[in-house]
């Protein structure tokens, strides 16, 4: 299973960018607690030191939906500004955003094509003179590589197919940095109600959430005596 998630300060000054570090910092300890595989894609700087404007991660992993579910929304952090030291504001709020994560390239050996060639550069005339060296190339993509490290074709062909397929894998990560890089209008979807997670001063320590239920059972205790009354 894997997630991609986008935590943005949208349009927000730089104490948002500021929350967006703690935050990202927060996710990757907690991802660690489940036991989650996690994959910084992108990653824009904040204009002030250690911010950051935006953020992208791929989370792999058994729980990595439950995990990603509890973390989308508004997040909200009570404080005062460390930029603005005057500025009345204590409220700020930033935004985690789910991405729909673009399809890898399926590699079948149908689609390499591998083609004999000479080996050139220092060698001696040994490497002139034999076909060892091998370009494969995915034939969907384009995409080319060649091995000329040894004078075995048989092993030349193994090492191009290896680095053929990382640097389709190279490449399909490029993609989804540039399509994770196209989500900006998330920045502008920010609502400031009804946060997931609230974070509070400058340590940043969540929120406890409160769960007191005497209240609510002393007045299933008073409808119930009004209607045996």
């Amino acid at each position: 299973m894997e997630k991609i998630i986008q935590i943005t300060a949208g349009r927000g000054p730089a104490e948002c960018t500021w929350v967006v570090a703690q935050v990202l910092k927060k996710v990757l300890e907690e991802s660690q607690e489940w036991q989650l595989e996690t994959v910084l894609l992108q990653r824009e700087a904040g204009q002030e030191n250690g911010t950051i404007e935006t953020a992208s991660l791929a989370v792999k992993g058994k729980n990595a939906s439950q995990f990603v579910n509890s973390w989308i929304g508004t997040i909200q952090w009570i404080g005062q500004s460390q930029f603005r030291k005057m500025h009345k504001r204590k409220n700020w709020f930033i935004g985690i955003f789910e991405i729909e994560p673009q399809k890898g390239v399926l590699v079948s050996e149908n689609d390499i094509q591998y083609q004999a060639m000479r080996s050139s550069g220092a060698g001696g005339q040994h490497v002139n003179k034999v076909s060892s060296a091998i370009r494969a190339t995915h034939i969907p993509t384009g995409i080319a590589v060649v091995s000329m490290d040894s004078r075995s074709q048989h092993q030349n062909k193994k090492l191009a197919t290896e680095r053929l397929l990382k640097k389709l894998e190279d490449e399909t990560l490029q993609q989804l940095k540039n399509h994770v890089g196209k989500q900006w209008e998330n920045q502008l979807n920010i609502e400031r109600g009804n946060p997931v997670r609230v974070f509070t001063g400058s340590d940043f320590k969540k929120n406890k959430e409160q769960k007191s239920y005497k209240g609510t059972r002393q007045k299933l205790k008073q409808d119930f005596r009004n209607e045996n009354n």
